[in-house]
């Protein structure tokens, strides 16, 4: 699996532990050193089944300095994507990738479920 992760960020620290503490294996890949691909983005996404807006880091800083809340309604699906893989900080983190499946964000309880079945 990859474990896309900004390492100074809070939640992808939890995420991290919580992977490391329940023996799964992973690959790490910094986030801002190595922004996703647009294709990736789309590859993601479908497999996510997540709307595209879950994709965007809606608390970070560059998000709110471009008033995406107000931007995103209007931006076509591939302006989004060249939107997020134009700097790794507009999006939402950690994810995790599987050949199977794909979480945005973490959250314990949908990671163990998830996880379990696999």
């Amino acid at each position: 699996m990859l474990f896309v992760y900004y390492p100074k960020c809070t939640t992808c620290q939890k995420a991290k532990k919580w992977l490391e503490l329940n023996n799964i294996d992973f690959e790490e890949r910094h986030i801002k050193e190595n922004n996703p691909t647009i294709q990736e983005l789309k590859e993601w996404h479908n497999k996510s089944g997540l709307p595209l807006k879950k994709f965007f880091n809606t608390s970070g800083h560059i998000y709110r300095e471009m008033n995406l809340k107000s931007k995103l309604p209007t931006m076509s699906e591939e302006e989004q994507y060249s939107l997020l893989a134009s700097d790794g900080m507009l999006v939402k983190r950690p994810i995790l990738v599987s050949d199977d499946f794909v979480l945005v964000g973490f959250n314990e309880s949908q990671w163990k479920s998830v996880l379990a079945t696999k």
